[in-house]
């Protein structure tokens, strides 16, 4: 299994990132993906989930409304939109890879790190106030 994760960077409060995660080594549509984050300092944490057989998606409330998942299956590609980024939004971002779809996940909650067996390099995202 290879993730890499790309489409960090430099943005203003405010603006809008893609954040793109490349996938292989595996059957694409029998697993979920996720992205994660994590701020210095800080654990990291969940972000959102999208399972690749039906587009099933899962949000933290912290990014509700402002970033979308989603995952093109022909292109093993799963990607993360970031609008209306605010400074908080600064940290290296993760994808990463579940168990397959037809075991269920290893803990309740879709967005536990525990839930993921692969993780990508991570991928910088700082937001200037």
């Amino acid at each position: 299994v290879q993730l890499q994760a790309s489409g960090g960077g430099l943005v203003q409060a405010g603006g809008s990132l893609r954040l793109s995660c490349a996938a292989s080594g595996f059957t694409f549509s029998s697993y979920g993906m996720g992205w994660f984050r994590q701020a210095p300092g800080k654990e990291r944490e969940g972000i959102s989930r999208i399972r690749n057989s039906d587009k099933t998606t899962h949000y933290a409330d912290f990014v509700k409304g402002r970033f979308i998942i989603s995952s093109d299956s022909a292109k093993k590609m799963v990607y993360l939109q970031m609008n209306r980024l605010e400074s908080e939004d600064t940290a290296v971002y993760y994808c990463a890879q579940g168990p397959p779809l037809d075991g269920g996940l290893y803990t309740g909650d879709p967005l536990s790190d525990l839930n993921y067996d692969y993780w990508g390099q991570g991928t910088l995202v700082t937001v200037s106030s």
